[in-house]
């Protein structure tokens, strides 16, 4: 499809093709009353007389090619309206320190690839995101704290570009080994949840839901979890709860007072109840993982329940036709330039 991108520079075409009346208008009616013209002498046309009659013409096709630059004529290869299901969404992910369990590890031919809850998740959710082409999705994180790591966008690549980043906080130690911020180990679940309640609220899409996905217990926070659903029902927004393992022992790599890596087991807790809790209360749906195919099928599940048709305009890649057009006007323009200051020894 051809088009003008700035298609107003085409009314200068309206002055310019008046000033190429007057030029050529005055040109033919030009002349003097001489009768007997079997006097006037018919020598032969010199390369100056053909040079000064093409002048104008130079000077009025140079500005009719930068007018039509100046309107950037462009050639777009696609212009589609059609119809997609699209929504809303927003992954919520726990990098809370018991993200850190490798329970959800990979047995091959070749042996066990150690793998966090965390790094499940991340290529599970990232798998996900490839499947929604056309919806809008965002991303917060956490622990102690909720942060907005990506807001909603269609640019999925940028998405999973920072998806990839997520890394759960290492925590910081004092001069006698002891952990100085305690608050990044913990879970806070109401404020992850209203922060991503928040990042929906002025989505234009009609179907918005939340992803959320936890292997702990709401431990602290400003916004209670009771609070947050009260929040998300207020704004018609559905959360799919995903638990990761249950209440007991979990393994955790941590390294021995050698520097080796060694395999302990660590007590972790999953509070199923208010996971459970908040899927109801907001029409959505909870799933408990114990392993890498769940977490699958979870996602899989709800990759089917959400749908909602929307139409949209889609314009593909074009290309700028401009500089086609301004190369031969620059060339036309200093051409009539040149030719002026050899004919009559001066610019203009």
């Amino acid at each position: 499809m051809f088009r003008f991108a700035s298609p107003y520079y085409l009314f200068l075409l309206i002055p310019l093709s008046i000033a190429a009346w007057f030029v050529f208008r005055k040109n033919i009616r030009s002349g003097i009353i001489f009768a007997p013209v079997s006097f006037i002498n018919h020598g032969t046309s010199s390369f100056r007389i053909y040079a000064a009659k093409s002048l104008p013409a130079l000077f009025l096709l140079g500005l009719f090619l930068s007018i039509l630059a100046l309107a950037r004529p462009q050639t777009v290869f696609s212009r589609i309206h059609n119809k997609t299901d699209a929504i809303g969404i927003e992954i919520v992910v726990d990098v809370s320190g018991s993200m850190e369990a490798l329970d959800l590890s990979i047995k091959t031919a070749s042996g066990t690839k150690m793998r966090t809850r965390l790094d499940a998740a991340k290529e599970t959710f990232g798998q996900f995101v490839n499947q929604r082409p056309d919806d809008l999705i965002g991303l917060v994180t956490f622990g102690g704290y909720a942060t907005t790591r990506a807001p909603l966008t269609g640019d999925h690549s940028a998405l999973l570009h920072v998806l990839e980043g997520v890394e759960i906080p290492r925590p910081s130690l004092d001069n006698r080994g002891q952990v100085t911020d305690q608050e990044e180990l913990l879970t806070a679940i109401g404020d992850a949840l209203a922060t991503a309640c928040t990042r929906l609220e002025h989505a234009e899409l009609k179907s918005k839901i939340i992803v959320l996905l936890s292997d702990g217990e709401s431990n602290t926070g400003i916004i209670k979890p009771d609070e947050a659903i009260k929040i998300a029902r207020k704004m018609d927004i559905k959360v799919y709860t995903i638990g990761i393992g249950s209440t007991g022992l979990a393994p955790f790599r941590q390294r021995d007072m050698f520097g080796n890596n060694a395999i302990v087991q660590g007590n972790v807790v999953l509070d199923e109840e208010m996971l459970k809790r908040i899927a109801q209360d907001t029409s959505g749906r909870y799933f408990n993982v114990k392993d890498t195919g769940g977490l699958e099928k979870a996602m899989e599940e709800i990759n089917k329940l959400e749908k909602t048709e929307v139409e949209r305009n889609i314009f593909e890649q074009y290309n700028e036709l401009f500089p086609w057009l301004l190369w031969p006007a620059l060339c036309l323009i200093t051409a009539g330039a040149g030719l002026n200051m050899m004919i009559s020894k001066r610019i203009v």
